[in-house]
Formats: structure tokens, sequence, C-alpha cells
């Protein structure tokens, strides 16, 4: 196997050790937050050592390429973006850390998603519509190797997609602005240029993700291990668990451990190192 470590800050003596440990024949390097250490083995005390030293590390397959995949899938707060947009909207309200406390349990997989999204949807009941445009005006913003990573899946040839458990007002938005393939989200009922504190419809949750992504991943035509899924909550293990590929992305410890890759220390951009 390769061995990809990354990080903004990776000392050469961080890169000897891991190769002394994982008897890596060669050290090459990738961008200057990333290095290859090749024909690497398994090593009890590399995730300690990557942890310690705070190094993203993943074990990859030499012969796998980004081209060799048909669909990316991302969540949406968190990931794909550098904010929790809900959150954001609760600001305008002036609730924010009471909705903010929810989303965090959530994440954690305290209560279910479809419990909090209640919750925290019923606490924006009366705010304007406008606030919405104003938090995606204002606040909004990609997170880190967001469109790096993106500009090289599409060139790779793979379709992308956008699946949250926010708004579609967001994901709409963000599906035009970056010229994505799919977006799905949940629809806020607005009434009289009010929130009414509702959602319409069957709430897109844990389940409602993995389903979302089945539907497109059949309608492409493609399998399981064609599929890479990125999030960072506990409420995309159902949608990562549907690709053969799943990636946390600054995530809570639940989704770090069910997932095949973790990255915690560089952008968005660090996806792109995992592959040839």
């Amino acid at each position: 196997m390769n061995l990809i470590i990354q990080s903004y800050n990776i000392e050469n003596s961080d890169l000897r050790a891991l190769a002394k440990l994982s008897q890596a024949d060669q050290i090459e390097r990738i961008t200057g937050q990333a290095f290859r250490l090749k024909n690497a083995h398994q090593h009890e005390n590399i995730a300690q050592y990557c942890s310690d030293a705070e190094l993203d590390y993943a074990f990859v397959n030499p012969d796998l390429h980004l081209s060799d995949f048909g669909l990316l899938a991302m969540d949406m707060d968190s990931t794909l973006l550098a904010i929790e947009s809900i959150d954001e909207v609760a600001d305008m309200h002036n609730i924010k850390p009471q909705v903010a406390a929810i989303t965090l349990q959530t994440m954690r997989g305290e209560i279910s998603f479809e419990e909090s999204l209640t919750n925290r949807t019923a606490l924006l009941k009366g705010l304007h519509q406008d606030a919405l445009q104003k938090v995606y005006d204002e606040r909004v913003k990609l997170s880190p190797g967001a469109e790096k990573l993106l500009k090289q899946a599409k060139t790779a040839g793979l379709k992308i997609m956008v699946i949250s458990g926010g708004f579609t007002f967001f994901t709409n938005r963000i599906k035009e602005k970056l010229a994505l393939d799919y977006a799905a989200a949940n629809t806020l009922e607005i009434k009289q240029n009010m929130l009414t504190g509702k959602v319409v419809g069957k709430i897109i949750g844990k389940e409602g993700k993995a389903e979302v992504l089945k539907q497109v991943r059949d309608k492409l035509g493609l399998k399981r291990e064609h599929v890479i899924a990125i999030g960072d909550g506990a409420n995309d293990l159902g949608m990562m668990a549907e690709a053969g590929t799943s990636i946390a992305y600054h995530a809570k410890p639940i989704v770090q451990e069910r997932a095949n890759y973790s990255i915690s220390y560089v952008g968005l951009d660090g996806v792109i190192n995992l592959f040839r």
C-alpha cells in the first residue's frame, strides 16, 4: 500500500519516522502539504504517531485513480461549506446558541436527525425569508480546498452531488453556483414571506441521504465501489455506507471510526491526494 501523509506543517523527521515504522522504501512529494510513502505496511503505532503530530494519514491502493470513480457525493454544512447554515439562519433570529446546541447533539449522534431538525426548525418560526438570502450573501463560504477538489473531480469525469440535511434554499443556489450535477435537501415551509417553523414533506436525514445517493447511483448505472462520499456528522453515515470509499472530513469521532479515510488537518483538496 501507499501511505499518504498530509498536514499544513510536515516535518522531515516525521516523514522519516513514519517511513521507518511502515517500512516504506520511498518518500515521494505530492504537494507542499502531502507526501506518499511507497510500499508501506501497517503498523500499530502509526495512528497514534500521526495523532500526536497532527498529521492526516491514509493507507491507499497505489493503483487507484480518481477517474476510477463516477460519483462524488458530499454533505453541505461543515463539509462542502465551512458553516452550519441553519445555525447562521438562527443567528438572524437571535437564537444561534439554542440551535447550535441541538446541532452539536445531532452531529455526535446523541439524538436523531429528524427530531433535531424538527426542533431546530420550530425555533425559526416567525423569521422573514429575507434572512435566508442574507445568510447566503454574507456568510456562506466554501471549505478550504473545495474548489480545487471540485475542479479535479470534474476533470476526472465524476458527477458531483450535494446531499444535505439542511435546506433547499441553500443547496439549490450552491448547485447552480458551483455547477454541480445533483442536489437534495429539506424544504422550509414559508407562508406570507415568513418561516412557519415547519419542514415540507419527509425529512432527509440519515436514511434519506442514503436513499438519495442510491437513487442517483442507480440512475448513473454505477456500482457502490464507484462512489466517493464525504461527510462530517452522524447523519452522513447512511450515505457514506452506500459508497465504496467514505471520507470523514473534520468529522465527529463516530464518523471517523466508520469511514475508510479521515481528513482532519488539511482541506478538501486533501481528498485528491488519496488517488493517482
